[in-house]
């Protein structure tokens, strides 16, 4: 074999490679709000890596709602009852568009909602900015 046509059917290789490589981006999941996922086949186990982040519940065998928690990033994995991966995704947990501003004083923060007036909003742990 040639060393051009050796070198053209590695890189044929590597770019069919690719895909599998490539990592999506992360679920975007605004805080304290849920977001569906609907499964190709029946789930067997949820993971969540760290459920202070994110929360799944699991509607039936085929749906989850994923909400937000607190601020960060964590991965969720559902595999099928032989433990074969039907989702996995990283999951960004992110602050609403609208409604709510945080208010600092000294090193604790408040989380206020806002409507037509602003009130406090549940209680969550905060980290000084």
């Amino acid at each position: 074999m040639r060393p051009a046509s050796l070198l053209a059917g590695l890189a044929a290789t590597l770019a069919l490679a690719m895909p599998a490589f490539a990592q999506e981006r992360p679920l975007d999941v605004k805080l304290d709000q849920a977001t569906q996922v609907r499964l190709r086949a029946p789930a067997g186990s949820v993971i969540v890596a760290n459920p202070r982040i994110a929360d799944v519940t699991v509607t039936d065998a085929r749906t989850l709602f994923i909400t937000g928690k607190s601020y960060g990033l964590t991965e969720i994995i559902a595999v099928d009852a032989l433990g074969r991966p039907l989702f996995q995704r990283q999951v960004a947990v992110s602050p609403g568009e609208t409604g709510s501003v945080r208010v600092w004083r000294g090193g604790e923060a408040i989380e206020v909602a806002c409507g037509a007036r602003c009130a406090p909003a549940a209680a969550r742990p905060s980290t000084a900015p």
